[in-house]
């Protein structure tokens, strides 16, 4: 029963929400029973797989009889393989931990039950969408976590900025929609199928310019959910959510869903090269990106966003170098849903601490005060900047590896940007670091700092262990990696030569670790300016706006597209609306005008038929001349 996993959850919303408050004393205990029932449940299933052979792991589930038109059908499946359980286990462990977080976390809030009712009904959305066994069916759970999001992100919606956060995260998340949508519109008409299976078995025979097509709408889909150049803008906006929204949303679970839909669509990348390049120059791209934005922010969830931004890039990258990269990708993304949701949550909790206070200027030896956050904190820093032997060492080193053996000067580039983007990213997070726990004390005396409670920081302790522990175990033996190969091919597939040794490419990323960190802690470990300041270069002032995103998707797509509307109006208005509005005025002019030639008096009538008569016999005598 495949469903009971997304069932649990999905009842814990409805009672929620169909509750109302009578649910208030113990509805989000209910939810987090119900997360956690379904974390034990895909714990067994997984172990239910590790007892069949290779061959036999897969398992199919049909729900029900979905469509059928002609002689085309699509049932309401589901598919629970290799993949889909890694992303079962992250989504429902990961969020089990957010939901005992937020029960201390959202204590005080009045709407608390509401809140829990939306993580379930997140948590269901995204188990649908990687438990799918079809486009179509992944479709509905991809729209279901776009409308979740959208409810928790808006979760405060009375303050206007966090309800227009929210609507530019549903926007921008709908843009990116559509290219998932086309990419089954064209499956359709080049296969007569959306499963995967069938679309898998059919795709050798297809042509490369559908499967190109197909990919290229499939990585548009991509870059809105995961926040991925050019669809990146909504992420840090969408900070305005709870702090537990953006560990479950923004660390673990929703932005991770492109590299999801990309990995298990790997029987069409593969055979669509210049779509896989594709994907692979937006990783890149955008992992340089977010980690530029990141070294400007004082917003302490705003730099673990842009961060997210920058690591999903990893990510992608990973994913567009086929089959060497497919198992890396996900061996990254897992480690990532461990140390990002754990920095979040340690972010929440120094929020908590310090009266809901995000600057990092205004922080400051905190460590003191909140030492279980500082250490839990720092495991996830140590993790994201790829120090051995924490998690990120493992699956960052292995990324970067994969890229540089690309071959050519694709090799080259996407290697080195990868190289460039850690040594960033060790800059940034000491950054982080550093201003937040470490430097001068420069908080206000009305401040005062403290530990957060228990369930706060138990879940941050065991993200930590996460933290510190699965790199090692997703790689020993190459176990994740041959635990996935039945569904993205052979990891040695593919594979060029290689353009450094292993071991010199972790010497060498290490080397820009320890640049990056040791810029950051000459520059800021002294910091005792709680203001933000004001005269700084050009560059750093692009950084604080984003890379001036928001400034070019309005220049370039929002008053264009504006002018335009206002254009189809007028034209709507005037030519369309006019000619119709015309035919109607002349009719009533018309008949204006004739109402005239009615007045009632007989001898007026008689003038007009004398009149008419001689106007006939004078036609009649000019025909005949």
């Amino acid at each position: 029963m495949i469903g009971l996993l997304i069932g649990l959850p999905l009842l814990g919303a409805a009672t929620l929400l169909l509750g109302g408050r009578r649910t208030d004393k113990w509805g989000h205990l209910l939810a987090t029973a119900l997360s956690g029932s379904s974390f034990l449940y895909g714990l067994k299933l997984f172990n239910d797989m590790l007892a069949l052979p290779t061959e036999e792991r897969a398992m199919h589930q049909k729900l029900f009889s979905w469509i059928h038109v002609g002689g085309f059908n699509v049932d309401a499946g589901l598919l629970l393989d290799q993949l889909s359980i890694c992303f079962v286990l992250l989504i429902t462990g990961v969020g089990t931990l957010i939901h005992i977080y937020s029960i201390s976390y959202m204590s005080h809030d009045h709407d608390r039950r509401r809140f829990f009712a939306y993580l379930n009904l997140f948590i269901s959305a995204m188990l649908l969408l990687v438990l799918g066994d079809s486009y179509l069916n992944l479709y509905v759970g991809w729209e279901g976590v776009g409308l979740a999001s959208y409810l928790l992100i808006g979760f405060w919606n009375q303050k206007p900025a966090y309800a227009t956060a929210a609507k530019k995260a549903f926007v921008m998340n709908r843009i990116g929609d559509m290219g998932l949508s086309f990419a089954i519109m064209i499956s359709f008409v080049t296969f007569g199928a959306i499963s995967f299976d069938q679309i898998k078995e059919a795709a050798p025979q297809a042509s490369t310019a559908a499967l190109t097509a197909i990919g290229i709408m499939l990585l548009v889909a991509a870059t809105g959910k995961s926040a991925q150049f050019p669809l990146q803008a909504w992420l840090g906006d969408a900070m305005a959510g709870p702090t537990p929204v953006s560990a479950l949303i923004h660390a673990a679970t929703m932005v991770t869903a492109g590299v999801y839909l990309i990995t298990r669509s790997n029987f069409i990348f593969d055979l669509a090269p210049n779509a896989q390049t594709a994907v692979a120059v937006v990783g890149a791209i955008t992992l340089l990106f977010g980690a530029l934005v990141g070294t400007a922010k004082d917003d302490i969830k705003k730099a673990l966003a842009a961060s997210t931004m920058s690591q999903i890039g990893y990510m992608i990258l990973g994913a567009g170098l086929g089959p060497a990269g497919y198992a890396f990708a996900i061996m990254h993304l897992l480690t990532h849903g461990f140390f990002k949701a754990g920095m979040f949550l340690g972010a929440g909790s120094v929020m908590h601490g310090m009266n809901d206070e995000v600057n990092m200027r205004k922080f400051g030896a905190l460590r003191k005060f909140m030492p279980i956050t500082a250490i839990t904190f720092g495991l996830g820093y140590l993790a994201i900047i790829g120090v051995p032997p924490f998690a990120g060492f493992y699956s960052k080193d292995k990324l970067i590896e994969v890229a540089l053996n690309a071959g050519g000067a694709k090799g080259y580039l996407l290697g080195g940007a990868a190289l460039l983007g850690a040594a960033i990213t060790a800059f940034y997070m000491s950054r982080v670091v550093i201003l937040t726990f470490y430097s001068n004390k420069r908080w206000d005396d009305n401040a005062h700092p403290h530990e957060s409670p228990i369930l706060m920081w138990l879940p941050m302790a065991i993200l930590a262990i996460g933290s510190v522990a699965s790199g090692y175990l997703f790689t020993k033996g190459d176990a994740l990696q041959n635990w996935l190969e039945p569904v993205v091919a052979s990891h040695g597939e593919g594979e060029h030569a290689e353009l450094l040794p292993p071991t010199t490419v972790s010497v060498l990323a290490l080397t820009l670790v320890a640049i990056g960190v040791a810029i950051a802690i000459l520059k800021y470990r002294a910091e005792s300016n709680p203001n933000t300041p004001e005269n700084v270069s050009i560059f750093t002032r692009i950084a604080r706006k984003d890379l001036m995103q928001d400034a070019f998707n309005e220049a370039v797509f929002m008053r264009p597209g504006q002018a335009l509307t206002n254009s189809l109006v007028a034209i709507d208005e005037s030519i369309i609306d006019g000619a119709v509005s015309g035919v109607g005025s002349a009719a009533v002019g018309s008949g204006q005008l004739l109402r005239k030639l009615q007045t009632g008096f007989v001898r007026s009538y008689a003038a007009l038929m004398l009149v008419g008569i001689a106007l006939l016999l004078l036609a009649i005598w000019v025909v005949t001349q």
